[in-house]
């Protein structure tokens, strides 16, 4: 079905949020990067959830809400949930009340640079209401994620190359960036690479390091996070270096903790890691191309999760990995040591934008073409999965 919250809307680079919920009047449980938001009215598993559509803003007003049938993955706009400039980029805190969206600009007035807004959700509408806004501390943020304890938004400026850390407080209000930290340097890419690009910044499992992919360094920094602080320092060893020009872009844990994996944005490739959750270090494994053989277009590669476990035809199927390019997308059998295999890519979607997925059922591949969103939704039985778009 398609969706059309405005006909010049643009997705955001996290367009879609699925959220899964129980079912306990409407409370509200994450997934992802998203609250859940039970529609159903017993305590049996919820039928319906709801999701958010994320926009740059022009005719668009800011994020939209929907609600998904988990039976038929019929997807319904149901208006808008919050106005708000450029929220490119959403998050769901873990007490699955509030919502964190990035304002992807260059600087607001009297300003040197972007800002954060917090939203507090409503469990029976999912309609958001406005809390406050903070500094993002650099130029066009592009992506955040509240660490697993709850206590901190962390955003990653790509404009500028630097990472802030928000402490949440009382009521989910953000307060001013407690740590701070400015990337330097440039890579072989002169027109997208002279200078730093902090495009993603994840957390560890542990929740004692923070990973920072810059696509402008060709680097994927590693920091000690004190999530009690707010503070990042460089770890030792600070980084893992991707191929030049590859242009690393957003980074994601295996739910076995001991795996990463990038999606390289110019070079349309995956690389995986094998990680030390001791050390925090990073070994590369491989590099595999998103693209099928022969391919000649122009494309760039942009997001990457993996998906959660879970049994397929009544048997565990936890190496099951998919990947969603720029112009097709492709699926991954994951290797017991994490690797994918190279060649196996298999396009289900002409034209997939991104995927997303919600209580593990349903894919969302979705592209905006013509300032329309287009969602189509796939149902998936596989196990854990990568999600890649391109911009």
């Amino acid at each position: 079905m398609s969706i059309r919250p405005s006909r010049t809307a643009r997705l955001g680079r996290i367009a879609l949020l699925l959220l899964c919920g129980w079912a306990l009047g409407g409370g509200l449980a994450a997934t992802l990067v998203a609250s859940h938001a039970a529609l159903a009215a017993s305590e049996a598993a919820p039928q319906k959830l709801w999701a958010y559509v994320a926009t740059y803003t022009g005719k668009s007003k800011g994020i939209y809400l929907c609600e998904l049938g988990l039976g038929s993955g019929e997807l319904t706009l149901q208006g808008l949930a919050a106005t708000t400039v450029n929220p490119s980029f959403l998050a769901i805190d873990p007490t699955h009340r509030f919502l964190y969206a990035v304002n992807e600009v260059d600087h607001v007035a009297g300003s040197k640079s972007a800002t954060v807004s917090s939203f507090a959700i409503n469990p029976q509408t999912g309609a958001l209401t406005f809390l406050n806004q903070q500094s993002s501390r650099g130029t066009t943020p592009a992506h955040l994620t509240v660490d697993r304890e709850g206590k901190n938004v962390l955003v990653a400026n790509y404009g500028s190359g630097s990472v802030a850390v928000l402490p949440i407080g009382p009521g989910g209000l953000l307060a001013p960036a407690t740590g701070f930290v400015q990337h330097h340097g440039s890579s072989v890419n002169k027109s997208r690479q002279e200078g730093p690009h902090a495009h993603c910044v994840a957390v560890d499992p542990a929740n004692r390091l923070a990973f920072v992919a810059d696509l402008g360094l060709d680097q994927v920094l590693i920091y000690q996070f004190d999530a009690t602080q707010g503070l990042l320092v460089p770890n030792a060893p600070p980084f893992a270096a991707v191929a030049p020009g590859s242009g690393p872009r957003h980074f994601a844990f295996h739910p076995s903790g001991r795996t990463a994996y990038v999606i390289n944005e110019l070079f349309s490739t995956i690389t995986t890691f094998g990680y030390d959750p001791g050390t925090g270090a990073l070994q590369t494994l491989q590099t595999v191309s998103t693209l099928p053989p022969g391919f000649k277009k122009t494309n760039t590669a942009a997001e990457v999760q993996v998906h959660r476990d879970r049994p397929r035809h009544g048997t565990a199927d936890p190496h099951r990995l998919r990947a969603h390019r720029g112009q097709d997308p492709a699926q991954f059998q994951r290797r017991s040591n994490g690797s994918l295999p190279p060649g196996r890519q298999s396009g289900q979607w002409h034209g997939g934008r991104l995927q997303n997925r919600s209580a593990d059922r349903w894919s969302h591949p979705h592209r905006s073409h013509g300032g329309h969103l287009d969602a189509r939704l796939l149902r998936d039985d596989a196990g854990a999965g990568i999600r890649v778009r391109d911009r």
